[in-house]
């Protein structure tokens, strides 16, 4: 079994409905989306189960994603630079 973490970002292009979600495999370069988190995470697990197979039919390795520790920080007004 294969462990990657996935990031989801809200879309807020103009060109995008409300409630669209980026989903981001950043070990893998890969990004997809869909409607909500659930969306976005179904779109996310059939893009990766067609690299998968792709990579498998070609004999290519799979990459292992090593442990990752994500958080965000707040960064105070006074801080940021206008």
């Amino acid at each position: 079994m294969h462990r990657y973490s996935i990031l989801f970002e809200e879309i807020t292009d103009p060109g995008f409905p409300d409630g669209w979600y980026y989903a981001i495999v950043p070990m893998l370069n890969l990004t997809t989306h869909g409607k909500g988190i659930e969306g976005a995470r179904a779109a996310v697990m059939d893009l990766l189960q067609l690299w998968f197979a792709e990579k498998q039919a070609h004999g290519e390795e799979i990459p292992v994603e090593p442990a990752v520790f994500f958080t965000q920080v707040d960064i105070p007004d006074a801080l940021q630079v206008v």
